[in-house]
């Protein structure tokens, strides 16, 4: 990859292990010196992009619809399920029809997780829980609250060595939408700055080839990939190669209606009418 501006892209970075096969593969294919990576929040990393810190970066798609005027999207690009996500979560103590008034703790730092189970609970179960936020530490938010919504590592280890031993019920949220819609879910979408890429197109093309790029090889090569991943993670390779083939990080036409009727069920049909899909490179 060569870009063609002076300055390296300044590309936003998600620290979350459903992002490593975006990733991993940028180290390998010589494109990472390209790109002026900032690692951060999703929230946070989106607050930059929108404010023009930085030009490109992973968005949640709460945060996205938000900003559509100001944002397009990168095709084939995104984090999300079709089905189960394993790392989006409801933990619960009670059945989830039982969690009206009830104190939820919201542990997430993704508004776009937090907005699904609140709305998934409100809609498909009808109950109108006592929701607060607090660190995403599952034995401490059980000690305050009878169900919590849990993300990304945090919410790996509840499900697979903390709610176990503690007796809890475990709650996908791309199953829970799957079963509810019959559609994909996508969590985050990567944005790039609509002025950004009306000034440097080729450098977007470019960035938007590396990305692709990157993920083909890490999903290719997943089992190398989960092996060197385990070597600093909790989880072992086995669980990080189910894991990251789980995950669905596609962003075509079946992606887009999934994001169209969570917009719809959220009130931002407005919003999704303005989503600029940016073609990949070549097609």
């Amino acid at each position: 990859m060569t870009t063609h501006s002076r300055n390296r892209p300044r590309v936003g970075h998600i620290q979350f292990l459903n992002c490593l096969p975006l990733y991993w593969g940028l180290a390998r294919t010589g494109s990472l010196l390209d790109l002026e990576l900032t690692k951060d929040t999703p929230e946070k990393l989106s607050e930059r992009l929108v404010a023009g810190e930085l030009d490109i970066g992973p968005v949640p798609v709460a945060e996205y619809l938000k900003h559509a005027d100001e944002l397009a999207a990168l095709s084939d690009i995104a984090v999300g399920c079709d089905g189960p996500v394993m790392s989006c979560l409801i933990v619960s103590q009670l059945p989830l029809d039982r969690l009206d008034g009830r104190r939820v703790a919201l542990g997430s730092t993704s508004r776009t997780s937090v907005r699904l189970a609140r709305l998934l609970l409100a809609e498909r179960y009808g109950v109108a829980p006592d929701y607060f936020t607090c660190p995403p530490d599952l034995g401490l938010m059980m000690q305050e609250a009878e169900a919590a919504v849990l993300i990304g590592d945090a919410a790996l280890r509840a499900a697979l060595h903390e709610a176990p031993r503690l007796g809890l019920r475990v709650h996908d949220l791309g199953s829970m939408w799957k079963e509810w819609t019959g559609l994909p879910f996508v969590f985050a979408v990567w944005g790039v700055r609509r002025e950004y890429l009306e000034r440097e197109p080729g450098t977007v093309r470019e960035v938007h080839r590396a990305f692709l790029d990157s993920r083909d090889l890490s999903l290719a090569e997943v089992a190398k990939a989960a092996e060197q991943a385990a070597r600093w993670e909790v989880f072992d390779a086995e669980v990080l190669e189910r894991y990251f083939t789980t995950l669905d990080f596609r962003f075509g036409a079946r992606q887009l209606e999934g994001v169209t009727e969570f917009a719809r069920r959220i009130g931002s049909e407005e919003a999704a009418r303005r989503i600029e899909v940016l073609p990949a490179p070549g097609s």
